[in-house]
């Protein structure tokens, strides 16, 4: 079945990311605006869900159906990963070892409750500020694992020590594996779809490539479908097969290849009824949509 990509928003300059669907609508983010949005599958119109987000990029919901999304940071001091709340924001994690994160990207919730994410550094993610590469102050770009306490805190714990600039990650159907984008943007550095197998105490093994996209623009974000594959963005219109939407089986086979009219495809997820719709964003602030099949494997709704 081929897909055909129909505009439904934007484009609005600058990057959308993060959709996910709360089961009725489809939120996504407009990173520069600060804003979250969502739009209304049965009348095709778009409203502003949330302002004042810091150029939040990924969102997600808990098993709870609770919104979190990771900060940015519209100035240097806001690169946090939060619970978005009826009123204000529950911040579970806003640095490591006393320092600030780089620019928090996405998010994945296993099924205990755990809530894991990518911190890379790109430059200019995050307004003005992130241009200058000397407001990093990790030496390292990781995945972290945030706990949730007793007490009500949450504990942040570094899981991959290999990464530079990891960005989509997603568990298996089994959550036994995490599947992590290394994205690296210099020439020294991998664009690999990774895998890690997940231990018991929260560790992740070693991680085995099952892509390598070589010289071209590697995995932004991915979901999964019901049959375990990897439904990813990535590509460019500098190279290589040209912006796409890939669909990889568990253990990396490309079973299928979808051209997007965007240069640089940024995330997606699946949406409808039957979450058989898949709703794409990108660089320049379009959020497409198309209809499958195959069934999205979401942990909620």
């Amino acid at each position: 079945m081929s897909w055909h990509f129909e505009l439904v928003a934007g484009p609005y300059g600058g990057v959308t990311e993060g959709p996910v669907w709360d089961g009725n609508g489809l939120l996504f983010t407009h990173i520069p605006a600060s804003r979250i949005m969502r739009l209304d599958p049965a009348t095709d119109e778009v409203s502003v869900y949330r302002e004042g987000t810091n150029c939040a990029n990924g969102l997600n919901f808990d098993a709870q159906g609770r919104l979190h999304g990771c900060e940015g940071g519209a100035s240097i001091d806001a690169r946090r990963v939060v619970r978005y709340e009826d009123e204000g924001v529950t911040v579970l994690a806003d640095g490591y070892e006393g320092k600030r994160f780089n620019i928090p990207n996405d998010l994945a919730f296993g099924l205990d409750g755990r809530l894991w994410f990518t911190d890379p550094y790109y430059e200019g993610a995050a307004g003005p500020w992130s241009e200058d590469r000397g407001n990093k102050e990790l030496d390292h770009d990781s995945v972290y694992r945030v706990d949730p306490q007793t007490d009500g805190t949450w504990k942040t714990t570094r899981v991959t020590f290999d990464t530079t600039r990891p960005n989509g990650l997603l568990f298996s159907q089994d959550y036994q594996t995490l599947y992590v984008a290394q994205s690296g943007r210099r020439e020294d550095e991998k664009r690999q779809l990774r895998a890690y197998s997940v231990q018991g105490d929260g560790s992740l093994g070693e991680a085995k490539v099952l892509h390598d996209f070589g010289e071209n623009r590697g995995i932004d974000g991915m979901v999964l479908d019901t049959e375990g594959n990897i439904v990813a963005t990535a590509g460019w219109e500098h190279g290589g097969p040209g912006p796409s939407i890939y669909v990889f089986s568990p253990d990396g086979e490309v079973i299928e290849r979808h051209p997007v009219a965007a240069d640089r495809p940024t995330n997606c997820t699946f949406a409808g009824p039957d979450l058989t719709t898949l709703y794409v964003t990108s660089t320049d602030g379009h959020l497409f949509r198309t209809e499958t099949n195959q069934h999205g494997r979401l942990l909620y709704p």
